[in-house]
């Protein structure tokens, strides 16, 4: 009987003992839980900052200031069953005012959306230019697409942007202020901007055409009689 008391008196006290450390397993639990939460969701906090500010910074081109220019915006019309359906077209030209140049298309259903499209693709297809002085051309040329054609002179200081359309747009975006345009064909601005980047990407500089040759700046520009030291100050003054 002394043995089946003292079994029972165990059993009494060891039994509070079981709920006390299942609470404490489940305060644990629960502990573990909250400060799992709070690390993951600490870490994919951490993630999503990242991401955005990798993202703000894809978009600006690494915090540069970009011109944007809307050189069109085409509707057109799908006729359906329940009537008109619309979509929009945008073309849009963006540059960084210092050489560098692109242009995009983008179609939507909406005008703003298409417009974010063709800036997206704008940015994707920048391309840079050599600029003379950092104002305007260092030679003349002409570029053909289809049946868009347009020539290009630099100009000297003073002359500014004469150009209409969609060029203006380029040039605006592209950094130049003096510079004699014409465009000879077709007036879609498609096919005049892209005639326009076929003449952009055929321009080349002094520099670039001196390492080509294996020559110094000042003998490409001491030809024709010019003064040697005049030639060399004109080398020293090319940036690009």
């Amino acid at each position: 009987m002394a043995d089946e008391t003292n079994i029972e008196a165990v059993a009494v006290e060891a039994a509070p003992a079981a709920p006390e450390g299942g609470e404490q397993r489940e305060a644990r639990g629960r502990g573990r839980g909250r400060g799992g939460n709070d690390r993951g969701g600490g870490d994919r906090g951490r993630g999503r900052g990242d991401r955005e500010r990798r993202g703000r910074g894809g978009d600006d081109e690494g915090g540069e200031e970009l011109i944007e220019k809307l050189v069109h915006i085409n509707r057109v019309s799908k006729t359906v069953k329940g009537g008109k359906r619309f979509g929009f077209a945008a073309l849009v030209v963006v540059g960084d005012g210092k050489g560098r140049v692109g242009f995009g298309h983008g179609k939507a259903r909406e005008v703003p959306e298409a417009i974010t499209k063709a800036t997206a693709s704008a940015k994707k297809k920048m391309v840079r230019v050599p600029l003379k002085e950092g104002r305007t051309l260092h030679h003349d040329g002409k570029g053909r697409f289809g049946a868009g054609k347009v020539n290009l002179r630099s100009a000297p200081a003073g002359t500014g942007i004469i150009a209409g359309g969609p060029m203006r747009a380029v040039f605006e975006s592209l950094g130049v202020a003096d510079v004699v345009t014409k465009s000879v064909g077709t007036s879609n601005p498609y096919n005049m901007i892209r005639a326009t980047f076929d003449a952009l990407t055929e321009q080349t500089s002094p520099k670039s055409v001196a390492q080509r040759r294996g020559k110094k700046v000042s003998d490409l520009l001491g030809r024709g009689g010019a003064n040697v030291a005049e030639a060399e100050a004109a080398a020293e003054a090319i940036t690009e």
